[in-house]
């Protein structure tokens, strides 16, 4: 058990999957939690090629009682976790009008990016506590830009974000003395399935300047951010806020 391992939400795709390649390829064994009753085809291969075990669950986080079974699965696996990576989420269910805002749609929204959220970090933290040694440990929560940036044609998003950041900031104090780095990232506009529907409206705003970078950010860039945070040499900078978005929420006249 020399080897770390990593637990990646919402593993198989997007966001996930490249936080899921950039730990594999930091030395991290991976299990990746998602949906689907079996892991897509070709993820092991991948996460494998890379020389990391790899182990996959399904799990809906919104499910709170699954929680303790993606904890067992890791152990059983591995014998240890090292960095739990909260990447499962949804956006909007329906763009529009706030003042149209179903209280479906916002229980939807909060009960997976927030409270199943909550709930898993909670149950990770406590089996991370039961673990001898003092190996590098973090729990990384992936929020985004909007925790800051409102959109109000998707409101509850942006709640479950907020919301989000500061359960990051109340578990980062938490467990501060028990060597577990804790991280906020903000992603800003990064090209997924999620965003595929609003290509064109992004490509416009960033032609425009809105990133200040001049590009759309690649999932590439979160997971390498993940993987510098899950090595345990940025520890002291517990509690952080990272933007991962081409200055995109830095303010400006």
């Amino acid at each position: 058990m020399t080897r770390p391992a990593a637990i990646v939400t919402g593993g198989a795709r997007g966001i996930g999957l490249a936080c899921a390649e950039a730990l594999a390829d930091a030395g991290f064994d991976i299990l990746v939690a998602d949906l689907a009753d079996q892991a897509p085809a070709n993820l092991a291969a991948n996460i494998t090629a890379r020389a990391a075990k790899f182990a996959y669950i399904r799990c809906d986080i919104a499910n709170l009682e699954s929680h303790a079974d993606l904890v067992d699965t890791a152990m059983r696996a591995f014998g240890r976790i090292g960095c739990l990576v909260n990447n499962a989420g949804i956006g909007a269910v329906v763009r529009g009008d706030l003042l149209d805002l179903k209280p479906d749609n916002f229980d939807r929204a909060l009960g997976i990016n927030l409270r199943g959220t909550v709930f898993l970090s909670q149950a990770v933290a406590k089996a991370m506590l039961r673990q001898p040694g003092d190996h590098a440990k973090s729990i990384i929560t992936i929020t985004s830009v909007s925790a800051e940036m409102a959109s109000p044609e998707r409101s509850e998003y942006c709640m479950s974000k907020a919301g989000l950041s500061m359960w990051v900031k109340n578990l980062a104090l938490r467990l501060a003395s028990e060597n577990i780095g804790v991280f906020e990232l903000r992603p800003g506009i990064i090209r997924t399935d999620m965003t595929a529907g609003v290509t064109a409206k992004y490509d416009a705003l960033i032609e425009g300047g809105l990133v200040p970078a001049k590009r759309w950010g690649e999932a590439s860039d979160i997971g390498a951010m993940v993987a510098a945070l899950a090595a345990g040499r940025l520890g002291f900078s517990t509690g952080s806020i990272i933007n991962v978005d081409g200055a995109l929420s830095v303010p400006r006249l």
